[in-house]
């Protein structure tokens, strides 16, 4: 049952019935529609802002799945890169190594995946900066392998030629018996025709005219006959950065371009150039510098033979050339 309104008529002094107009009905119910829309806007604007629908709720969860995967896959990728460095040093440091072979350089494995604007492609997406690191690093790693697996196609291919390597390295003393025979050694001695101190680039080894002298390793002979200050000398290229050099010899037994296999005979102690007495000069030259020939006796020496050669050819004293 409506409710009645009453109003106060002064002239009758007593209360009547207010009838309502048909205005009246039409503010009454915009009244009504008023207060709806606005109790529902206020409803919709909580709802909207501070409350999730099921589905926003359903794509919120998705997203954090998203971005769960986009981290472990990151994570991922860190446990690989650092997996890599230990497979990058091994190949530096161990199997490069063992066939002298030079480390490949920081610059050629790190190098370089694209320009600055390479990337701007996922700036514009959710979790463009995860996105961004994942792809950044999956590049990066994909050279890095690049690298990686053309350096272990050189190092199988040293492998194959490692017999190859082995014999051409100078790797035996070129007298025999000249283990105790050596007087002077690698390092600054004092010449006996200059009388000055001065860088002696090989070792001395004494024995009588016309011992025989044999090639260190396998190689080529790039030099053969008077070198200056050498005398009568050979030298023979071994490849792989490795020659040796025979010098003071009464003569040559090999010709230039022979092709000579370790222990053949390629000459004779003598004494000829800048030299005292009979004896052979002997030099390793490693990429061409000339290194100690005695770190190269492994194939001759037992490693206490191989102390005590190195102590004697380290004692200064005056060289015979």
């Amino acid at each position: 049952m409506a409710k009645r309104k009453y109003h106060f008529n002064p002239i009758s002094l007593s209360f009547e019935e207010k009838k309502l107009s048909i205005k009246d009905y039409i503010y009454k119910i915009l009244g009504y529609l008023a207060t709806g829309v606005a109790f529902s806007t206020v409803v919709i604007f909580f709802a909207y802002f501070f409350f999730d629908s099921p589905k926003e709720k359903r794509y919120k969860r998705e997203m954090e799945q998203y971005e769960l995967q986009l981290s472990m896959i990151n994570h991922r990728l860190d446990k690989m890169g650092l997996a890599l460095n230990e497979i990058q040093n091994r190949d530096d440091q161990v199997y490069r190594a063992i066939f002298e072979a030079e480390p490949i350089p920081s610059a050629v494995r790190e190098a370089g995946i694209g320009g600055a604007d390479y990337y701007n492609q996922y700036k514009d997406l959710n979790y463009s900066e995860l996105l961004e690191e994942i792809n950044m690093k999956l590049d990066k790693t994909a050279s890095r392998i690049y690298v990686q697996t053309k350096s272990l196609d050189e190092i199988v291919e040293l492998t194959r030629n490692k017999n190859k390597m082995l014999a051409s390295i100078p790797a035996i003393i070129p007298i025999r018996n000249g283990k105790n025979k050596i007087i002077s050694g690698f390092g600054m001695r004092f010449h006996p025709i200059l009388k000055v101190r001065r860088m002696h680039t090989g070792i001395d080894i004494t024995s009588p005219r016309n011992t025989p002298v044999y090639a260190s390793g396998d190689g080529v002979v790039a030099k053969s006959g008077t070198m200056s200050g050498y005398g009568i000398a050979v030298q023979i290229n071994h490849g792989y950065g490795y020659q040796s050099l025979y010098a003071h010899l009464s003569k040559s037994a090999v010709r230039a371009g022979q092709k000579v296999k370790r222990g053949e005979l390629i000459g004779y102690v003598g004494n000829t150039g800048l030299s005292v007495s009979p004896h052979l000069h002997y030099e390793v030259i490693k990429n061409n510098v000339k290194v100690n020939p005695v770190n190269f006796f492994f194939n001759d020496l037992t490693p206490e033979e191989f102390e005590e050669v190195l102590e004697i050819a380290s004692r200064e004293n005056q060289s015979l050339s």
